[in-house]
């Protein structure tokens, strides 16, 4: 059984869960799915290719799988799929899909907190507990990690990836990829280090944050092209997982890093 005002705009054809709560005031369109245990605010729109998981929580006037602001977009069946325990905060507006070709979706994993006013553009890839701050705006196509924070404000464009356990502060203009376990700030944004509190909350050793220190001082502080910097760290720093991701990055980087030219 779920709990679903009658002041409630719910399509007959959407497809609702056990136990959701669904307040008075909200819109849920036809083709949609709710997961189990999920929490609809008042006035929030549940709109068309919505796909959502459980336990998720959108909270008063956000809009989800909302028509992409896109000219590519030619009015098709396009998808947003959401997965479990993620927090919606007021005003958060998440675009579907601009294409309908199998498997493109806007894409958002788990345990993420998006809060008031942040925007989510058409097929965005979101991955597993992430943090987006009040008002902050990503374009189309951007793909974000784990355990990724992005500040009050930050603002990304098109295509550019940020990779997992960075931290990016507030007011950022994000034009290029922003790589793993590092912290980008200021304008133009700059690498200002390791993002070392994030790692050891993460059980990441001293050892290991030495070495992923030491990787980014071969990547910002040389003067070679990247692909040359990924020889450096695979033969001056020892191999890890953490390497890995930071070398697989950095090798298919189409946009160029932050602070580099």
């Amino acid at each position: 059984m779920s709990n679903i005002s009658d002041r409630a705009f719910v399509d007959p054809k959407a497809k609702i869960g056990n136990n959701v709560t669904i307040m008075p005031f909200a819109y849920v369109e036809g083709d949609v799915e709710i997961g189990d245990n999920c929490t609809i605010y008042p006035f929030v729109s549940i709109m068309n290719g919505t796909r959502m998981g459980k336990n998720n929580k959108v909270h008063q006037g956000a809009v989800i799988s909302a028509i992409p602001q896109d000219f590519a977009y030619k009015g098709g069946k396009t998808l947003t799929v959401i997965g479990d325990d993620n927090i919606f905060r007021e005003n958060v507006i998440v675009a579907r899909s601009s294409y309908e070709e199998e498997g493109k979706s806007t894409w958002i994993g788990n345990r993420n907190f998006f809060m008031e006013g942040v925007h989510i553009s058409h097929d965005n890839t979101i991955g597993y507990d992430n943090v987006f701050g009040y008002g902050s705006k990503l374009a189309g196509c951007v793909k974000v990690e784990d355990d990724v924070i992005l500040s009050t404000n930050v603002v990304v464009n098109a295509d550019v990836r940020i990779g997992r356990t960075s931290m990016i502060g507030a007011d950022s203009f994000i034009t290029k990829d922003v790589p793993p376990y590092i912290i980008a700030a200021e304008n133009p944004v700059e690498f200002q280090g390791v993002n070392r509190f994030a790692m050891e909350r993460l059980g990441k050793d001293t050892r290991t944050i030495n070495h992923i220190a030491n990787a980014y001082r071969l990547v910002f502080n040389g003067q070679t092209d990247l692909l040359d910097v990924c020889h450096q760290i695979e033969e001056q720093i020892p191999a890890s997982k953490e390497m890995t991701n930071i070398v697989n990055f950095l090798r298919s980087s189409a946009l160029g890093l932050i602070g580099r030219i």
